[in-house]
């Protein structure tokens, strides 16, 4: 990892593509920091889509659930939402420059928010980018239970409609661990990216996912 503020206040969203290609990613020390640094982790959290499990409970929720769940439809919001401090999250790494990147990559198509609303508010979601079959998770948040998991069992399933092949959880976090996220080593996290590389998988905007389609499709998996 490094931090070489003044080249990095200066990146475009087309370098920011590049690094991601590389198996770089930007991060601030706070949202309140100006400075950007790049992280490239010797060991990198990744979310097997051919293993990942719904837990019990959570199945639960998505039966009984009210919560409705969009693509793209306030990208702008979520990454705020997910900039913002929380009782479990103090402080965040997301700072203004970091939400004027990934909004320049949303408008060039390579960046998509995941959003649960319970009626008209926003309650949870996720963000991250694309780059060939391959999707890079950058945050998310939750203002009720169970939120952030919906919005992340939507992620998974819309991927693995759509034929992407690598979810990039970046680190390794109790959270995640639930739902089946590993870790591996930075080599063997290059060859994975290099094979995501190849082709492209587009998100079906329209082709919204209920929950008995989702829990049949992970049936077999989870």
């Amino acid at each position: 990892m490094s931090g070489i503020d003044d080249v990095l206040l200066e990146i475009t969203p087309q370098v920011l593509l590049k690094a991601y290609a590389c198996g770089i990613f930007p991060m601030a020390e706070s949202a309140e920091d100006p400075g950007l640094f790049w992280v490239e982790p010797e060991h990198r959290g990744i979310l097997p889509l051919e293993s990942f499990h719904i837990p019990r409970s959570l199945r639960k929720t998505l039966r009984k659930t009210t919560f409705s769940v969009e693509i793209d439809r306030d990208f702008k919001a979520t990454v705020a939402a997910c900039a913002q401090s929380a009782p479990s999250r103090q402080t965040t790494w997301i700072n203004k420059r970091i939400m004027e990147l990934y909004s320049d990559l949303h408008e060039m198509g390579h960046a998509h928010s995941f959003e649960v609303r319970e009626g008209d508010e926003l309650v949870g979601g996720l963000y991250g980018v694309r780059l060939g079959r391959a999707f890079f998770g950058e945050s998310m948040f939750s203002r009720k239970t169970d939120a952030s998991k919906i919005a992340l069992v939507h992620l998974v399933y819309h991927m693995k409609k759509a034929g992407f092949i690598l979810l990039d959880t970046q680190f390794r976090t109790e959270h995640l661990e639930r739902f089946g996220v590993i870790e591996v080593p930075r080599e063997e996290y290059q060859d994975l990216l290099e094979e995501a590389l190849h082709g492209e998988a587009f998100f079906d905007q329209e082709g919204g996912a209920t929950s008995d389609s989702i829990l049949q499709l992970f049936s077999q998996i989870s």
